[in-house]
């Protein structure tokens, strides 16, 4: 018999630091109780019902957060403040110190030799999921015994922890595909502890038998609830996270007839760890299933929509749009994440440091994927050859008439627009002048600084000032994901027309068109060109959301991740259309904002990546680190590696 501590022995630690750290976390309005101290045992916290409630708030509290927020590790650093997005074409970093440039750009990226030296984009080892899962275990093994809680309580929180060990199982299997499946603690007596690394098929079932397991013993809604529990799984947000699950499964990474890497060690395709061996349509069948028997119990027992806006005016959709992704205890959150209260100093670290410094650049790519107001798509080339490129972001002259998509506007702070919009929708300030020699321009030449690209983000900064002290929840599932998802498996069972449907309710949620209306040109009957529009959808309503990136590796899309990405370079005009580059002196002396600009789409070299000459398809999945391969419980390298 072997007797192998797995997993670094994490899942053989009570996990105090999990236990402990209730401070930390905080649902709505009301913080809770904090949990007993460290040097506590099992029968203590399960001797007491607040305790073990408290013991439970702390697993949430160890959740997928998708921000960084601060410099001392774990899921909230990030790659050293490096985030997930900007290893897709939509974000680009312009941060030496971040492991996005250090491993990813450089292509230095590798299997790292133990848990503690992964900085990768997601550390098998080191972002709370083994100790998550072993305390919802020790939860659950527990929580029977706890004294004056009524047994519904008990089978609600049951179904939580379940919930919980379901979405860390979920964050791992979109990073490493199949895996080590714990099904119960370890105290670190038990005679073997030799646990193989699953299939894929077998991991998908896993996460889902636990979903479906939650589901009944959970409310549809928090309702009454909501002010002061927000953030707690309910039947609606595990069965969304069902559709997820399967919509990741059914993917072209894994669903496919040839493995996504061909190189290397093989064992793990030869597993079926790495892929599940084939293509099939059922398994988007069961993602169209999800989804609707999610939607039916939607329209049959209410409660979660779309936010919509208050009027039909750019404010108005932008306004929506911002509740949708941002707002706490809106109809559109089926999962909202949390690690703390926002305070001054975590926003300071994340808004105004790391986007000044040019950590989190929107690429001209990007820009170009949002369409106009009505819908129908942007074309830059088209607009060059008929000079009106100066209509590319607002009506000249005035800076409340937005030419684009509001979402745009809310994910990227382009040149000439008003740099202040409050939860209203109502913009004001000052222009925005994002040209050579503008006052947010000098980093352009350079290619260096918060506008780095031309742009800038806007994406949970809210327009800077706004977003201070406003309450930061990660959006880990939202209604819009629900709409598309179901478009995308309704697209690959062939239903277009009921696929067309759900995209179309995303884009009216911000004034736009539907997709055939607003674009007459392309045939969405045919299924490559319905997926491309689906994915476009997705990026422009979940941008900063850790959604391109993973829909990149999951379509196995190495012609976007080998394409040279652009800046967006501005330069100011004279009335005679020669560039003027002197320092523009607007404010100080109530000059008109300039309305005639040159445009260049220039390819990025200050950071540039090693992927766009020698993208490897083995990047789609990352290393498990050697030490774990190594120590021979059955964990198998995946493909490349």
């Amino acid at each position: 018999m072997k007797h192998y501590h797995i997993l670094l022995g994490a899942v053989l630690l009570l996990g105090a630091s999990v236990a402990s750290c209730t401070d930390q976390i905080k649902f709505g309005d009301a913080f809770l109780d904090k949990a007993p101290g460290n040097d506590v045992t099992k029968d203590t916290v399960f001797n007491n019902p607040e305790y073990t409630r408290n013991f439970l708030w702390a697993c949430y509290g160890k959740l997928h957060y998708g921000l960084p927020y601060c410099w001392t590790g774990g899921e909230a650093q990030g790659m050293n403040t490096g985030v997930i997005d900007a290893l897709s074409d939509c974000i680009h970093s312009h941060c030496d110190w971040d492991e996005v440039n250090r491993q990813y750009y450089a292509g230095a990226y590798t299997a790292p030799s133990k848990g503690g030296d992964d900085h990768g984009r997601f550390p098998y080892m080191n972002y709370n999921v083994w100790e998550t899962v072993r305390a919802c275990y020790i939860f659950l093994e527990n929580v029977d015994h706890t004294p004056n809680m009524e047994a519904s309580e008990k089978e609600r929180l049951k179904a939580e922890a379940k919930s919980i060990i379901a979405s860390r199982y979920f964050d791992l299997f979109r990073n490493y595909g199949g895996l080590p499946l714990v099904r119960k603690s370890y105290d670190g007596t038990d005679a073997v502890y030799e646990i193989p690394r699953a299939t894929v098929d077998e991991t998908v079932k896993f996460i889902v038998g636990l979903l479906d397991e939650a589901v009944p013993k959970l409310p549809w809604a928090l309702g009454s609830d909501l002010s002061n529990w927000e953030g707690r799984f309910t039947q609606a947000g595990v069965m969304g996270l069902k559709a997820k699950v399967l919509d990741f499964a059914a993917s072209p990474l894994f669903n496919n007839a040839t493995p996504y890497c061909t190189t290397g060690n093989q064992e793990a395709n030869e597993k079926r760890q790495a892929w599940y061996g084939d293509y099939q349509e059922a398994r988007w069948q069961a993602v169209v299933d999800a989804c609707k028997a999610f939607f039916d119990k939607v329209n049959s027992l209410g409660w979660y929509a779309l936010v919509q806006a208050d009027n039909n005016t750019p404010g108005g959709y932008r306004a929506a749009f911002r509740k949708a992704y941002s707002d706490r205890g809106t109809t559109e959150v089926l999962i909202s994440t949390r690690v703390k209260y926002q305070d001054s100093q975590d926003w300071q670290y994340l808004f105004s440091e790391w986007n000044g410094l040019g950590g989190y650049t929107p690429t001209e790519e990007y820009q170009e994927m949002f369409g106009w107001k009505d819908g129908s798509p942007f074309d830059y080339d088209e607009l060059e050859r008929h000079g009106n490129l100066d209509r590319m972001f607002i009506v000249p002259g005035k800076p409340k008439e937005l030419t684009r998509d509001p979402r745009l506007y809310e994910t990227i702070i382009v040149n000439g627009t008003l740099n202040r919009m409050d939860a209203n929708g109502n913009m004001s300030g000052r222009q925005v002048e994002a040209w050579v020699n503008g006052n947010e321009g000098s980093g352009i030449s350079t290619e260096s600084g918060q506008y780095a690209t031309g742009m800038a983000n806007n994406k949970f900064y809210m327009n800077k000032a706004d977003s201070k002290n406003h309450v930061l929840s990660w959006p880990y599932l939202r209604m819009a994901e629900m709409h598309l998802i179901y478009a995308e498996a309704l697209a690959q069972t062939g239903q277009t027309a009921k696929a067309i449907e759900q995209v179309d309710k995303v884009r009216a949620r911000v004034g736009l068109k539907g997709l055939v209306a607003s674009d007459p040109a392309t045939d969405y009957t045919k299924k490559d060109n319905l997926i491309e529009a689906i994915l476009r959808e997705r990026t422009c309503e979940f941008g900063f959301e850790e959604s391109r990136f993973y829909d990149m590796i999951r379509y196995r899309r190495a012609d976007l991740f080998g394409k040279t990405l652009h800046a967006l370079r501005i330069y100011r005009l004279n009335p005679d259309g020669t560039d003027n580059n002197t320092p523009y002196l607007g404010n100080e002396n109530s000059k008109p904002f300039p309305t005639h600009f040159r445009y260049e789409r220039v390819p990025l070299k200050n950071k540039s990546r090693a992927w766009w000459t020698s993208f490897d398809p083995k990047w789609y999945l990352s290393a498990f680190p050697t030490a774990e391969v190594n120590k021979g419980y059955g964990l198998t390298q995946n493909p490349g590696w």
